[in-house]
This record gives structure tokens, C-alpha cells and sequence, in this order.
């Protein structure tokens, strides 16, 4: 019996765990501190708290370099199409690739053995990412100083630069600038190019379709929370029907696009979106790392973090892994999301700077 139960450490005491049982009903249980005050309600904000917890979490998954003591702040997991290998994205060191030697851009086999990491000198403060349908790494860097950054940067599989979208150091708006880019997503279909532009507090928010050779075709959305308006465009992802899925993360909401443009669809259900991850099948995968106390950036009470896993077809949301942190009134746990070939979940953690792998048991 007691094989069913995971032994854990908090402030001190020594707890047995059971893996069906959320862990801040534990906590709650232990302590019934404010933590719980806040909490534990089955639906909050159209948010389910209460769904299954399937998987187990690794935190020791991925060989580091030699000359990288530590992972800094992870922001982003991509698998490659062939099955074969997982990209990695961190901040060189603690939170930041300013002036550091180290490379940000770590390449494993499925075992975690570290193949190739390369990226060093190119980025401030690289954030999301994306494998196309050929294997290429693209990467947004959501800052800048007056040498480098406010890009996104195509690698091909050794790590070469191919293209740049952006200018190197320049922030900007229009066709030829970007400001604070967060990430990016290509069709395979046609190699279209779709980036989401800016992180908090930059200049655009915005969706900006490039064709496959990088020239600028349209742009999209303002600031504000109405239809088809964005408060800081996190994330974007492509379903099977090329819809785009972008992480509108001030706004609590995933809005859905045409590649033209035109607005579909908003969903809430999922929580304040960091990271979105949809599969070949159509599962999406949704990582909230912010809700919570309101910082000023309009996060919602109650919603525990952790990553929610549904339908990007109908919008169900039917699984939870649910963050070491769920409730902390900081913004915690994993911002972007990946998964492999073998159905085993990656979140990219900044604050807490740690790879997290979730299997299913």
C-alpha cells in the first residue's frame, strides 16, 4: 500500500503523498495557511483545478556542457520532427545571455545526452522557440542592448545561421523591426512565418506573417482586450487546420486566428497562457505560470499553475500537471512547454531555473 504513496519534505516534516491528491490539498491539510485561503476551488474562473494528474516529474533529466555549472532560467522545449532529438532553451546564466560565454542553445538524444549546444554571443534574452517541418531551430530573443537582440534567428541542425528576421540590437516597429519578439511558429505547408511581438512592456503587440524567405507580408493586433486586441502575445502555436493559437497572457485567454488575420475563437479555459504546445493529433498543451495574485498584469486569483492538456479541436480540457508551486503568489513554474515523440511533457521553468520532464505513469 504504502507503494502507492510518494514521501516528500515540507518546511521540515516529512509527509507520505498520494499520487491522485493535489498537492496543495496536502499542504493545506498540514498547514491551513493563506495559501489555502485563496484556494482550492474546483473551478475557478472557468479554470478546472480538479482534473486528473497522470503524470510523474522528473527534474533530473539533460547532461549540461562543460563550463554551464547550473540551468539558468529555461524558456523553451522543442522536439525535432524526426523523433530523434530535443532543443532546449535557456538564459546561459541565472536570467540572462548578456555578456556570458555560455551557450543557450543545448541539444539531447531522447536519453538526455547532450549532442551539440550552440548560440553563444548571439542572444540577451532568449525566450521562445520552434523546429519546422525540415529540423530547422528558430529562436526569438525578447530583449535587446545597442550589438544584439529583438530578433528571431533560423539554425539548421548543426547549429548555422540560415536567416534573421529583425535587426540585430534595433527595436522597433513596421516591416522591418521587431520589439521584444517572443516567439515564433512556421506552416509546414508553405514555410509562412508567424511571430509574436512584444514581451511585457515592449512597443508592439502584435502578430507579424513573414513568407518562407523572411519578406514581410502583414501584421496584426493593438493593445487592448477586445477581440483580435493582445496584452503581450507570449506564445503561438499551429493546429492541424493551420489556425493560429496565440498565448494573449495579460488578457488570461488563448486567441484563435486565421492566418490572415481574422479572429475565431478566444479560450479561457486553459488558465493565463505562457506556453502553447499542440501535438501532430491535436492535443494542445497549455503551461501557466503566472495566476494568481494581481501584480499589476491582470492575473486571476485561485487558478492553480501547472500545464492543462485538451482538445485543440473542441477546446476540452481533460488533464492537469500541476506545479510544485501552484498557489505561490510569485509567478513559478513551467512558461514554456514541449513534447516528445514518446508523449512525455517538458516544461521550461524560469523563475524556479529548471528543465522539468513529466511522464505518464
Amino acid at each position: 500500500m504504502l507503494g502507492l504513496f510518494k514521501k516528500m519534505t515540507i518546511k521540515g516534516i516529512e509527509i507520505m503523498k498520494s499520487p491522485k491528491l493535489p498537492l496543495v490539498l496536502v499542504i493545506c491539510g498540514l498547514f491551513g495557511t493563506t495559501i489555502c485561503a485563496q484556494s482550492i476551488q474546483p473551478i475557478a474562473h472557468g479554470v478546472r483545478n480538479d482534473l486528473p494528474r497522470p503524470y510523474v516529474t522528473e527534474r533530473d533529466w539533460g547532461m549540461l556542457p562543460d563550463g554551464t555549472e547550473a540551468w539558468a532560467a529555461v524558456t523553451a522545449v522543442e522536439p525535432s520532427p524526426d523523433g530523434d532529438y530535443i532543443y532546449v532553451i535557456h538564459r546561459c546564466f541565472e536570467n540572462s545571455c548578456e555578456n556570458r560565454p555560455e551557450p543557450p542553445i543545448l541539444k539531447f538524444d531522447y536519453a538526455g545526452n547532450l549532442v551539440r549546444a550552440f548560440g553563444a554571443g548571439l542572444f540577451v534574452f532568449p525566450h521562445g522557440a520552434t523546429v519546422d517541418h525540415e529540423g530547422n531551430l528558430w529562436v526569438a530573443d525578447a530583449r535587446g542592448n545597442d550589438e544584439i537582440g529583438h530578433q528571431v534567428i533560423k539554425f539548421d541542425q548543426e547549429g548555422e545561421i540560415l536567416m534573421t528576421l529583425g535587426q540585430k540590437g534595433v527595436g522597433g516597429s513596421g516591416p522591418n523591426l521587431l520589439h521584444s519578439p517572443n516567439d515564433v511558429v512556421i506552416d509546414p505547408n508553405d514555410g509562412d512565418i508567424f511571430v509574436v511581438d512584444s514581451h511585457r512592456r515592449g512597443l508592439n503587440n502584435r502578430i507579424v506573417h513573414y513568407d518562407a524567405n523572411g519578406v514581410f507580408i502583414k501584421e496584426w493586433g493593438s493593445k487592448g482586450s477586445q477581440q483580435g486586441q493582445i496584452s503581450e502575445p507570449h506564445t503561438i502555436a499551429m493546429d492541424s487546420r493551420r489556425r493560429l493559437f496565440v498565448g494573449d497572457r495579460e488578457n488570461n485567454r488563448i486567441q484563435i486566428f486565421t492566418q490572415n488575420g481574422e479572429f475565431l475563437d478566444e479560450w479561457r479555459q486553459f488558465g493565463r497562457p505562457s506556453g502553447i504546445f499542440i501535438t501532430p493529433d491535436d492535443r494542445i498543451y497549455v503551461a501557466d505560470s503566472e495566476s494568481g495574485p494581481d501584480t499589476g498584469a491582470g492575473e486571476l486569483m485561485n487558478i492553480m499553475k501547472g500545464i492543462r492538456i485538451g482538445s485543440a479541436v473542441d477546446g476540452s480540457v481533460d488533464v492537469f500537471i500541476e506545479d510544485m508551486e501552484p498557489l505561490r503568489d510569485d509567478h513559478s513554474g513551467a512558461e514554456g512547454v514541449g513534447v516528445d515523440h514518446n508523449g512525455n511533457v517538458y516544461g521550461a521553468v524560469v523563475r524556479r531555473r529548471m528543465l522539468e520532464r513529466h511522464v505518464l505513469r
